[in-house]
């Protein structure tokens, strides 16, 4: 893995030798004494890739959002609701689903861990004229 950034909020950066177990293991710690029952931490920012760890406990809610240009969601541990467009998507750990370009939410159907897979934006060869 490559360094990290913290996200705000969350537990200090990963070590290089930090597995996804124990990454998940300390995020999910850490949602369940946070205020707002979630920990995230962003693992790898190389160009327009983003990869982050997002722990929630269950019935925490991330509102509706935009997609970004292209995103995927494995579920790491536990099971989430993914919301969008009249459309909802149970995910369960071990399960990777593609993120449409609609808006949508996550509800944590029970204490979870996941990964997103976002590329932010576009080179500028591959925008549209």
């Amino acid at each position: 893995m490559s360094t990290s950034e913290s996200v705000s909020g969350t537990p200090d950066e990963i070590s290089a030798t930090e597995t996804i177990p124990e990454l998940v293991e300390r995020h999910l710690w850490a949602a369940r004494i946070a205020e707002h029952g979630r920990s995230a931490q962003l693992l790898i920012h190389d160009g327009v890739l983003r990869q982050s760890i997002i722990a929630v406990t269950s019935g925490t809610r991330l509102h509706e959002h935009n997609a970004p240009h292209a995103a995927s969601l494995q579920v790491l541990s536990g099971r989430i609701a993914l919301t969008g467009q009249d459309e909802v998507r149970e995910i369960v750990a071990g399960e990777l689903e593609p993120i449409t370009h609609v808006r949508h939410g996550i509800e944590a159907l029970e204490d979870s861990v996941f990964l997103l897979t976002a590329v932010t934006s576009l080179p500028e060869d591959l925008r549209a004229p």
